[in-house]
């Protein structure tokens, strides 16, 4: 059903659906833009994260980029919508979520990860000192999500928790959206959730391992939890990671300099690109929409499951 090469035809169509090309000058149409920004992290830890990709977008392209951190994943999808968010870095399935209610929208790069994948996993933590070990461990306990509009906290782990046999709703005894990927991670921590859905690049590109360095994960004594403190369980099949996406709308030459200006950004300013990963990531990779129809599917399959319970 994820096969993407078995869908590439049925979705060619929408690759091609920006408007005609607008005045050269665009300038005065467009004065500024705004980035917005999913809440992966806490909102002060997102502002540090893209700040300098904001200002070298605005020195690249030639007017003011302003940075707006969402308060859910919803936030960016209207947001675009209402055409009032130019550039949206979404994750996988919001960005989905979005081409599939009608928002027209165009992916220009995703991130590439350290071992070379432009792409991710959806993993469920416990604690290591916890008995549980299988999802089996876990029939009746709590599951800490993370929005419903997120792809490894929501979407991905309803799909293939499916798949294996589970059904979310039915085999944990509660489950609850934390708001953020950190969040979901604390709520484990603090022992609100007995397991937490989450994000999973690689060992060492983590949710987990990015909040350590911040100091945000603790023992009742005091002492950093590790990243040994925790268990995977269960992990996804591969995501293609979440893209920098620009309207459709905006005129042709400004949507042409917005992707030059990500493409080049590695290199350009490797400061405020490392800054995206903390330094895990190599580069960007080119997409298009057609690498997301996988994600669509998944979505419709969960939205089918979802009306049938």
């Amino acid at each position: 059903m994820l096969n993407r090469r078995t869908l590439v035809g049925a979705f060619a169509a929408l690759a091609a659906t920006a408007l005609p090309a607008a005045s050269q000058d665009w300038k005065a149409k467009v004065p500024e833009l705004t980035l917005a920004v999913i809440p992966a992290e806490n909102a002060s830890g997102t502002v540090d994260r893209y700040t300098p990709l904001t200002e070298y977008l605005a020195k690249e392209i030639g007017i003011p980029v302003k940075l707006r951190v969402a308060n859910d994943y919803a936030a960016v999808i209207e947001g675009q919508r209402a055409g009032t968010i130019q550039i949206a870095f979404y994750g996988p399935a919001s960005f989905a979520r979005a081409v599939m209610t009608g928002v027209k929208t165009e992916p220009v790069v995703n991130q590439k990860h350290g071992n070379g994948a432009s792409g991710y996993y959806s993993v469920v933590y416990v604690k290591a000192d916890s008995p549980y070990k299988t999802m089996e461990d876990l029939k009746g306990k709590n599951l800490a999500l993370v929005d419903p509009n997120s792809t490894s906290g929501n979407q991905a782990p309803r799909f293939f928790l499916q798949k294996a046999g589970y059904d979310v709703d039915k085999h944990f005894g509660k489950t609850f959206f934390a708001g953020s990927h950190e969040n979901a991670v604390l709520a484990l921590v603090q022992g609100t959730a007995d397991a937490a859905a989450n994000l999973w690049n690689a060992e060492d590109d983590t949710a987990i391992t990015r909040m350590i360095p911040k100091g945000m994960l603790k023992k009742p004594d005091g002492t950093s939890l590790q990243q040994s403190d925790f268990r995977v369980i269960f992990k996804s099949e591969f995501l293609p990671e979440g893209p920098f996406s620009v309207l459709s709308s905006l005129p042709d030459d400004l949507k042409a300099k917005i992707r030059e200006a990500f493409v080049a950004l590695p290199k350009k300013d490797k400061t405020a690109f490392d800054r995206l990963s903390d330094g895990k990531d190599l580069d960007f990779t080119a997409v298009t929409l057609k690498d997301y129809q996988p994600i669509i599917e998944m979505l419709r399959y969960n939205d089918e499951q979802r009306k049938r319970s």
